[in-house]
């Protein structure tokens, strides 16, 4: 197996990094991180040597580049099949998939009105209907993978797996945004903070200085 370099942009703000990060970093995949930050010279003279489509995430192995997160999560479920990437009850694996491709494709006004954003705290920004309605959806989705197939641990489906790389960015903003939630859905965003893969992404994320004014509608910039 080559060397693996996992390309991501500012630990703060950039969820999409944040997924296979975490997965890699929580299942014991060993990778080199090359960190290109927005809207910096280092992203204008590097991107599109290391990104085919000019964003993060990308995995490189050797000469071969997987972009996306969904993709590199089966790139990495290919390479590694021993280390539980999906869950391996195929019925359980069907449903990780599913909502990890929701979570992939949807939930906009989540994104939009409260973008992860790690260091910030902003208690009751950004909610409104629409994005109530995500939150339930999410909530139920929660609810449903551990009632079905969480019994063997704290997380969606027991043991940690992609579904819960892929919501780890909504953990955080759940924290920032000081979203309230059931009892349940917070007892599993408190597991999936006392991870180790989750707090080294968090304790990063806190060493950042940098100000991406379009992941920050609710502060101004530093004078």
């Amino acid at each position: 197996m080559s060397t693996l370099t996992l390309v991501i942009g500012n630990q703060n703000y950039s969820s999409w990094s944040m997924r296979p990060w975490v997965v890699m970093k929580q299942l014991g995949i060993e990778f080199q991180e090359k960190k290109l930050r927005f809207n910096s010279s280092e992203w204008d003279a590097e991107i599109e040597r290391w990104s085919p489509s000019r964003l993060v995430p990308v995995l490189w192995r050797g000469t071969t580049s997987v972009w996306d997160t969904l993709a590199i999560m089966e790139a990495l479920n290919e390479w590694f099949p021993a280390k539980g990437i999906w869950p391996a009850d195929p019925v359980a694996r069907a449903f990780a998939r599913s909502m990890s491709a929701e979570m992939h494709s949807g939930f906009r006004d989540l994104r939009s009105s409260m973008p992860m954003n790690i260091r910030a705290s902003h208690p009751g920004k950004g909610m409104n209907p629409a994005t109530r309605a995500n939150i339930d959806r999410i909530e139920q989705l929660w609810g449903e993978a551990r009632r079905r197939f969480g019994g063997a641990g704290p997380f969606l489906f027991g043991l940690f797996s992609a579904a819960d790389g892929m919501y780890a960015p909504v953990v955080t903003r759940f924290k920032t945004y000081g979203v309230a939630l059931s009892p349940e859905s917070q007892r599993y965003c408190d597991a999936m903070l006392a991870t180790h893969g989750v707090r080294e992404w968090v304790e990063a994320a806190l060493q950042e200085k940098e100000f991406v004014a379009d992941d920050e509608p609710y502060a101004t910039a530093p004078g």
